[in-house]
């Protein structure tokens, strides 16, 4: 595993600056067809195949992909455990990985201990493009450490736990997201990292802590990268000026592992040697350019349970490709706009993805140079009524905060159209569920369009 880890860092990491796009889709395609005779072994994959005529000499590269069929949650759940691996794989050498499970139903899969290292040597690349190093620069990682989970397995599973004993690993701080935030903060204030990644959530409420109660006011990275849900604008900005630090976003799964990240240069770079990233319509057929569709992700790499086609992520995807002057040479895409759990269903069942309306509050306050509101959320009542809930920042002026409520509501009126009425809520606190800061938006409203 050291030998591989090795490997992984003097080859794969640079791989993305060092070799040009078209020496990374000859890698695609090469990894493409070893993965796909590896999931010919699989029980689940062997069935879909033969069903759909494909035999692993029918994928000569990735223009051939749309030849194979789609792996949905259902499929795993199904097969799981036996029917989701080789016959041959030994369970005991690898990490069992469970999703979050928002829908009440989470997937499992086995991730072998390649795979975990490829996990890790792809952080090891954002740290890289953010001029920061592995071994030296202080870095702490908040997030779900519980057994069964990705950031167990990354962090602090036997091998993570292996590797940082050998290498003499002292300038990384874990935090188990369920840790007290007051505690937490604390802990990071003294540690003082120059390189911070958390949730969003999780960020805000640290962010928080430090503007109104001085929990943290040392805590000051030079960068601060949020993964685990959608950055929305109005998060960014707030977490950005408590820390007065870059915020860049992180795309990664469960199930897909690193998937894409934020250059300096705001472009949002697949970790294309890794991930091939389709964006697709209802009907299984690719977007166009700049549309939003759904995003099926195929990881290249590693053993344990493949991941090929899969759609199961329910995320949201905006179509577009870059010419980057970052120096890296891989495909992009233009943003990634929210999960499908999070999205507005309007009237004619049209869903409409949360990035696409989160950032009006923001922009309105933008535009009137007063920042009166706290916090807000957007709740879907039924498909004809939204409520803004919005926490007032004290001692603001009542006069400019009607003016905002109006302009948010008629911007929102102007979004969604006239048939759902838009009314707007002050209450005194958005409640919490744990540590985690809710969801921006919620929708009461079930999507059946998508499966």
């Amino acid at each position: 595993m050291l030998l591989q880890l090795v490997k992984g860092y003097f080859f794969d990491v640079d791989v993305v600056w060092k070799k040009s796009r078209e020496e990374i889709k000859k890698l695609q395609n090469k990894r493409l067809k070893r993965i796909i005779r590896y999931a010919y072994s699989v029980p689940l994959y062997h069935k879909k195949y033969k069903k759909a005529g494909v035999r692993p000499d029918d994928i000569k590269g990735i223009e051939d992909i749309e030849k194979l069929p789609v792996i949905t949650k259902e499929d795993i759940r199904e097969n799981f455990p036996d029917g989701i691996v080789p016959k041959n794989f030994n369970i005991f050498r690898a990490e069992k990985l469970a999703t979050s499970g928002s829908t009440g139903k989470p997937v499992v899969i086995y991730a072998d201990y390649s795979t975990i290292i490829r996990n890790i040597i792809a952080y090891v690349r954002i740290l890289k493009a953010y001029e920061a190093k592995w071994n030296k620069t202080r870095i702490t990682v908040i997030g779900d450490m519980a057994y069964g989970t990705a950031g167990y397995a990354s962090f602090v599973s036997p091998l993570p736990s292996f590797i940082m004993k050998v290498l003499s690993i002292k300038n990384l701080q874990i935090i188990d997201i369920g840790e007290e935030p007051r505690t937490m903060a604390k802990k990071i204030n003294d540690f003082k990292p120059e390189f911070l990644n958390g949730y969003p959530g999780i960020l805000r409420i640290l962010a928080t802590l430090k503007m109104e109660e001085g929990i943290g006011k040392d805590i000051s990275p030079q960068y601060i990268s949020s993964s685990g849900a959608v950055l929305d604008p109005y998060t960014r900005k707030y977490i950005e000026e408590a820390f007065n630090a870059r915020v860049f976003d992180v795309y990664e799964s469960t199930e897909g592992g690193p998937i894409a990240f934020e250059c300096k240069k705001g472009n949002y770079h697949l970790h294309s040697d890794m991930v091939y990233l389709e964006v697709l319509d209802e009907n299984i057929q690719p977007v166009a350019e700049g549309e939003v569709g759904k995003a099926v992700i195929t990881r290249l790499y590693g053993k344990g349970t493949p991941i090929i086609r899969y759609a199961g992520m329910d995320d949201f995807i905006r179509k577009g490709d870059c010419e980057c002057s970052c120096g890296m040479h891989t495909e992009c895409i233009r943003s990634i706009e929210g999960r499908r759990a999070d999205a507005i269903i309007t009237p004619d069942g049209k869903l409409v993805p949360p990035l696409s309306f989160t950032y009006i509050p923001s922009e309105v306050m933008n535009e009137e140079n007063f920042y009166g509101i706290k916090q807000f959320q957007i709740v879907q009542e039924d498909e004809r009524r939204i409520v803004i809930l919005v926490v007032p920042k004290g001692g603001g002026k009542k006069d400019k905060l009607e003016r905002i409520y109006e302009k948010i509501k008629a911007r929102y009126e102007e979004k969604f159209g006239k048939d759902i009425l838009i009314e707007i809520k002050e209450v005194d606190k958005i409640p919490t569920h744990g540590n985690l800061m809710p969801p921006v938006v919620i929708s009461k409203v079930k999507k059946n369009r998508i499966t």
